[in-house]
């Protein structure tokens, strides 16, 4: 604009007339432009920008630079204000790998001003001049940049033009803080609340969650560039040159800055307030000016991985704005030329040297150089250096150091240096690991390194203790309110801190308690929405009987200590980046609501809404159960079920001890039940007593219990008081979590008064225990071939009868008590691996395993013969197969995935309608087609949803879903509806389930007897109408194979599953029942063994782990029998209720594909409302049946000349049987493990194969080659053609000798046939007596008993 108006003509009268027509197209042309658009002027360089006008003017570049511009916020002032940040780099949504960050702060300092504007200058000059200029654009495409105009929007709103010395204010906050005196300072201990300051906790998360390497922050005052350190000890007001380890690296960086400003390199700002001041070279030391603590640029250093400087740009703070295109030209070098610093020294990445993967966290240390940074999440770092020659470490827990010496840095671009980090292995004989002492923390910048012996395999890195220069202690933030909160309340708090804190804090709910309360979970890490390879897993729960209420605010004032010293207190960051720390802070929130203040030992709220007491209704080792398992139970048993706990404790009221289990035992008397793991049990709880100045005396509570005496102030909870169903014993268990009750004091609801004491108490104790999850031995357990890590491998301590399972990653956490323990690991198909390893005080052992996978060689060479090759395509999908398996990756599919559903019940009419309506809709991946009609003519239906449906794909396999056998239980018809529409709509939508229908496919029969159905009454739990056919026949009576098992003709019903059954094609079929909450598998009928059955009880077992109530093994039916634990929710079928002619055991006698019945809930007939929860419920788990027929093995079976055998016998473990289809194709689920598969077919050699088949893998892929059988009756075909001819001729000699001997005796025996005349009477009577007795034998078998025992059956029908 500025150089249109240049060329306007002079003359008012005309200049008018011109700005009216330019006015009138503005006007006109408004609607058809963004409105950002007209603040896309060139810049005029002669104003200040308000907030207004800065909120507009970076939201224009934005949005016209959107390739290599974002902007974005990270927090907001104290007056609401965003505390905006221009992100300017190639492709700025995304991180880039490698890429250095650099930022500049402006306007930390309300008042002074230039730096604000002069920074507006810099984002507009680096994106306009993107593709212009060759060093712009090089500068934006190799670094990420971040500039913040404004810290402070506030105080420069309050400042005025024109006050040069600050004297109209604005310098501070609104709060009136000096932001550059509110950081953590390493010398002083000075507190500030952090609400005081949301500008500074702002900038410290972000500093922290970046790792920038590189800062500048701009002020105004003089000219002259100032660095580190900018206080001291001492805190000597001037004059105290504070040096860091890095000091010439930051006079070098200075001085950059400095030469290239005209006025600031020589070193004389001429400034009218201090004319005499002047800085050799432009440049100097903090301190050495001026003492400052709790300034930026020392946090950086300290805390973050940045080296920042401070730059003061003006004499006069606020000039008027005619100065700043001077002020520009002054700055617009300088600013450049230390941008580019930040691409100077050492660079490089870090990763695993087994698997590849990159190494986040781990500390680059520079020989003679006392400040250590860290790698970034890609395993990258920036390490600036001074040309020279160094030696450098990488050092990471966990893995042998590497120490490169002699590293050349120049001038100019940075030197490329990798490390790769082998695992703590030493290559000993058989591969057996050999640990080492893990390493100190390397956040702490004393840490240095020592260097690296020649014949050592690992580097060890110890502190240097500098007493005279060690700060003072730092004093966390502690809370500063201290009530009881109300569900309302706490819901509030809670809700605030994870708003205020969202980079380490994430709240979550579980469940929901009876009343429909939310039961909260705060997570707080570093990264709290994921389980990190490596960090272990913690929880905190409290209130699990609601009138204790002590535990439920400690951990609220806990949730506020660890957010509020986050960055700034070394134990509070170092825990919270290590470790995934869980926080409950109400189990019971229903029973908290019904308590009452001052409560001191009553029984008020103390159970949940249902009157039942949590902590008896877990399922116990020693006493069946019998209440009904509550809602609230039911979400923790969830919980610990999905998230590897390590270490936790349930914190309780009533007395004032530590209490470790086991809880009860077998006589249910109160006498010490000690656990395999009583050291460990007893180590943690002491950890916990010790810090409590009461507790560990071991005299709770006099008044209450004066006999009472607790030695160290534990005990072992048996010994005290015998508690069957409790949470702790379940802990321990049932998963990989050692768990402790702490009861926290006498009193059950104290005053609130009281409540800052129990805080006061408890405070360390709760830190310390957290502490302990760090302790005992940690590691990885891994494949050798391909370094992946292996789930649920086994981790046993020899004479400790405990085993624990490695996470989804292979990692694992085992407590234990110093000592020297043998601990093996082993897995499904490896071979175990047995190490020793000498466990130390107060840190954690590293001890990695890597298993070798079990050939069928003996030698544990690869496999001989043809191995099947894989397209990408294939290894895609055997990748999604695994990702779905492993971790959340099933529930987020179920998240990612959700359908809108109105349930109601359908009659057949509406059954039919719905599903020809799914192909009409779906036609390319649905085909509908009759398997035949009931008795009453009702079709039964079957839907075949696939990629090619109706189309013969004999390598894909085959599932089948079907359910309403029983008419009285239409749940299950209801669910396979809802399942089919699911599958259609997310067909093409996402990726998991396009690929799954592409690779399998699904025939779903929702409803074998339909006339039962239309007999049923809803709302009828136990009513038996309906259960039958219209011929009254339960048709799970009904199927038989054998004509003598038959009495009548097969029901219609039957008849057209049978088919279907016979079909033989299926790998997997999964019925739906109802009237309990159990997987069954084969058989229904009684049998004395079954084949496979570790396979068939894995099949039941995964629908039911991926059931949220199933799994929890109780029925909790009251209507019927099934009551009490079913571990797991599964069980044999006959155990639950034998009998014979059942559809699960047709399907597995002669339609050879194991089949498991679901029970999906109590009630036989629910109300329509329930269905919703009910689908809930099955999602996951009817999507883990499609996931799991893509497991165990699979393959080929040819000749050697590669013809496919058709109906060859495939024989697992030398028991059941599939047949390979056409093409010569075969798929056979097996149970996680090694299995033996035999192959035989006529005319063919047997051949035998030896897999290993894992849970979360898809199916082994096989091909086994028959060679031609050339052996009769075992021998050698040559040897017995040869035998057989010698016989041959053998046999013709001897009849022609016998011939010849009786033609020459012929005529002495003819006189012999009178005599046989002679006894002809006797001859037929002889004759007629052995009639008579054949006849007598036909008749006697006539009426022989044909029945045959149900095992011989089965076996006789067996192939």
């Amino acid at each position: 604009m500025l150089q249109i108006w240049e060329y306007l003509p002079k003359t008012p009268k005309l200049r008018v007339s011109l700005f009216a027509v330019l006015i009138f197209l503005v006007v006109s042309l408004g609607d058809a432009s963004v409105s950002t658009s007209t603040e896309e002027t060139v810049e005029t360089y002669n104003k200040y920008y308000n907030y207004v006008d800065l909120t507009r003017r970076l939201k224009s570049l934005a949005e016209k630079y959107p390739r290599v511009a974002n902007l974005s916020s990270i927090g907001q002032s104290v007056e609401g204000r965003e505390l905006w940040v221009m992100r300017i780099t190639k492709d700025p949504n995304s991180d880039t790998p490698g890429k250095p960050k650099f930022k500049y702060v402006g306007n930390m300092h309300g008042d002074e001003t230039v730096s604000r504007q002069v920074l507006v200058y810099l984002i507009e000059h680096l994106l306009t001049q993107y593709g212009e200029e060759s060093r712009i654009t090089e500068l934006v495409n190799t670094t990420d940049i971040y500039i913040m105009p404004s810290m402070n929007p506030d105080g420069f709103e309050k400042s005025k033009e024109g006050d040069c010395n600050g004297v109209n204010g604005g310098r501070n906050n609104a709060k009136n803080m000096d932001l550059n005196r509110s950081f953590p300072d390493q010398y002083d201990e000075a507190y500030v609340n952090p609400a005081n300051i949301p500008e500074v906790m702002a900038m410290i998360r972000w500093i922290q969650e970046k790792k920038f390497v590189l800062s500048g922050n701009l002020h105004g005052g003089t000219v002259v560039a100032s660095y580190p350190f900018d206080d001291s000890a001492s805190h000597q007001r001037q004059g105290h040159y504070s040096q860091s380890e890095d000091d010439n690296l930051f006079r070098y960086l200075a001085l950059v800055f400095s030469q290239n400003h005209p006025v600031m390199r020589t070193g004389e700002p001429n400034c009218p307030e201090t004319p005499e001041e002047t800085f050799k070279d432009g440049i100097t030391n903090g301190a050495a000016w001026y003492d400052v603590p709790g300034g930026m640029q020392d946090f950086n250093y300290i805390y973050g991985n940045c080296l920042e400087i401070t730059m003061e740009l003006s004499c006069c703070k606020y000039p008027a704005a005619s100065e700043l295109h001077k002020e520009w030209d002054l700055n617009r070098e300088s600013l450049l030329a230390y941008i580019e610093k930040v691409r100077i020294g050492v660079r490089g990445y870090v990763k695993d040297a087994i698997s590849g993967t990159a190494l986040a966290n781990v500390s680059i240390v520079v020989e003679n150089i006392r400040h250590n940074l860290t790698t970034g999440k890609y395993g990258d770092y920036y390490r600036l250096l001074l040309p020279g020659t160094y030696n450098i470490t990488a050092v990471a827990p966990g893995y042998i150091t590497m120490a490169v010496h002699s590293v050349q840095v120049v001038e100019g671009k940075a030197t490329e240096l990798n490390f790769t980090l082998a695992p703590v292995v030493n290559e000993a004989a058989g591969g057996i690991p050999v640990t080492t002492y893990s390493m100190p923390s390397t956040n702490d910048p004393n840490v240095s390194n020592t260097t690296n012996s020649s014949d050592s395999t690992q580097t060890r890195v110890f502190p240097l203790e500098d007493s005279k220069n060690s700060p003072p202690k730092h004093q966390p933030i502690q809370p500063q309110e201290f009530r009881h909160h109300n569900y309302a309340d706490m819901e509030l708090f809670l809700r605030k801190y994870s708003s205020e804190f969202p980079s380490i804090a994430h709240l979550h709910t579980i469940g929901r308690s009876v009343e429909d309360r939310e039961l909260y979970v705060m997570v707080i890490s570093d990264n709290p929405t994921v389980h990190e390879h490596g960090e272990p897993e913690f929880k905190y729960i409290a209130n699990m009987h609601g009138n204790e209420v002590v535990g439920r605010e400690l951990l609220l004032n806990l949730i506020e200590y660890l957010c509020r010293n986050y960055g700034t207190d070394t134990e509070v960051t170092q825990l919270v980046n290590n470790t995934r720390i869980h926080i409950m802070p109400s189990m019971n929130p229903d029973g908290y609501e019904v308590a009452t203040e001052g409560d001191i030992k009553g029984y008020k709220g103390r159970n949940n809404s249902n009157d039942f007491d949590l902590n008896r209704n877990f399922p116990d080792q020693f006493v069946t159960i019998t209440e009904p398992r509550q809602p609230e139970t039911i979400a923790v048993m969830n919980w610990l079920k999905r998230i590897p706990f390590i270490l936790s404790a349930n914190l309780h009221g009533g007395s004032l001890v530590v209490n470790y289990p086991y809880d009860d035992n077998k006589p249910g008397i109160s006498q010490y039940s000690q656990s395999p793991d009583d050291k460990v049990f007893q180590q943690v709880s002491k950890a916990y007593s010790q810090e409590n100045p009461l507790m560990h005396n071991g005299h709770p509570c006099e008044d209450l219990y004066q006999d009472e005496y607790f030695e160290d102030g534990i005990t072992n909870g048996a010994k005290w008081y015998n508690v069957p169903g409790g949470m702790q014993d379940w802990n321990y268990l049932n998963t990989n979590c050692f768990e402790v009750t702490i009861e926290l004091g006498c009193v059950k609801y104290p005053m609130a008064k009281d409540l800052p004491q129990y805080w006061e108490q408890n405070q360390r104790a709760l830190l310390q225990f957290i502490h302990q999850v760090h302790s005992g031995v940690k590691g990885t357990v891994s494949d050798m071939r391909d370094g992946t890590g292996i789930p649920n491998a086994t981790i046993s301590v020899e004479d400790i009868d405990h085993n624990i399972t490695t996470a989804h990653t292979g990692d694992y956490w085992r407590l234990l008590v110093p000592n020297t323990y043998y601990i093996t690991a082993s897995a499904h198909g490896y071979t175990p691996m047995r190490s020793y390893v000498t466990v130390k005080k107060e840190r954690v052992e590293v001890l990695d395993f890597r298993l070798t996978r079990v050939h069928s060689d003996p030698n544990g060479q690869s496999p001989k013969g043809p191995q099947p090759t894989q397209n990408p395509s294939e290894k895609e999908f055997q990748s999604l197969i695994k990702d779905l398996s492993l971790g959340q990756g099933l529930e987020q599919l179920v998240k990612s995935t959700a359908t809108e559903n109105s349930f109601r019940y359908r009659r057949h009419k509406e059954l039919s309608d719905f599903m020809r309506g799914l192909t009409i809709y779906f036609p390319q991946i649905t085909s509908l087609r009759s398997l035949g009609q009931s008795v009453e003519v009702r079709t039964i239906w079957a839907l075949e949803i696939s990629n090619k449906p109706g189309e013969a794909e004999p390598s894909e396999p085959k599932i089948r879903f079907v359910a309403g056998i029983h008419g009285n239980a239409p749940v299950g018809t209801e669910l396979l509806l809802e399942f089919a529409f699911f599958l259609c709509i997310n067909y093409g939508k996402n990726p998991a389930i396009t690929r799954l229908i592409n690779e399998t496919r699904i025939v779903i029969v929702p409803s074998i007897n339909p006339d039962g159905r239309e007999q049923a009454v809803e709302k009828q739990c136990t009513s038996t109408q309906g259960l039958t056919n219209a011929h009254g026949k339960d048709l799970d009576t009904d199927f038989f194979g054998n004509a003598s098992q038959r009495v009548v003709e097969a029901q219609p019903e039957t008849r057209a599953v049978m088919d279907l059954i016979l079909d033989k094609a299926y790998t997997l079929s999964v019925a739906l029942d109802g009237g309990s909450l159990v997987a069954t598998y084969p058989y229904d009928k009684p049998v004395q063994s079954v084949e496979n059955e570790g396979t068939l009880k894995y099949l039941a077992s995964v629908y039911a782990s991926n059931h949220p109530k199933m799994h929890l093994g109780d029925t909790r039916c009251s209507n019927n029998e099934q009551m009490g634990n079913i571990p797991d929710g599964v069980i044999r079928a006959a155990e639950r209720q034998s009998h014979m002619g059942s559809m699960k055991d047709f399907s597995m006698d002669f339609g050879h594909c194991p089949e498991i019945t679901v029970y999906s809930g109590c009630c036989l007939f629910p109300p329509a409302e329930q269905l919703t929860s009910l689908w809930a419920e099955n999602k996951k788990a009817l999507l883990s049946m499609l996931v799991e027929v893509h497991k165990g093995v699979r393959g080929v079976v040819r000749d050697k000349s590669g013809k496919p055998i058709v109906g060859a016998i495939i024989v697992l473990n030398g028991g059941a049987r599939v047949f390979t289809s056409e093409g010569g194709y075969f798929r056979a689920l097996l149970a996680p493990g090694n299995h033996n598969i035999e192959a035989v077919a006529d005319g063919y050699q047997q051949q035998r194969q030896e897999v290993v088949v894992s849970s979360y893998e898809a199916a082994i892929s096989i091909i086994i080659e028959f060679d031609m059988d050339n052996s009769i009756f075992g021998l050698p075909r040559e040897f017995v053609v040869a035998s057989a001819a010698a016989s041959m001729t053998a046999l013709v000699v001897t009849a022609c000798i016998i011939w010849c001997v009786c033609a020459a005796k012929s005529n002495r025996q003819k006189d012999g046939f009178h005599r046989l005349r002679q006894h002809r009477d006797d001859y037929d009577d002889e004759i007629r007596l052995t009639s008579m007795g054949s006849k007598k034998s036909l008749l006697a078998h006539e009426f022989q008993d044909e029945s045959e025992s149900d095992e011989e059956t089965l076996y006789a029908n067996k192939i």
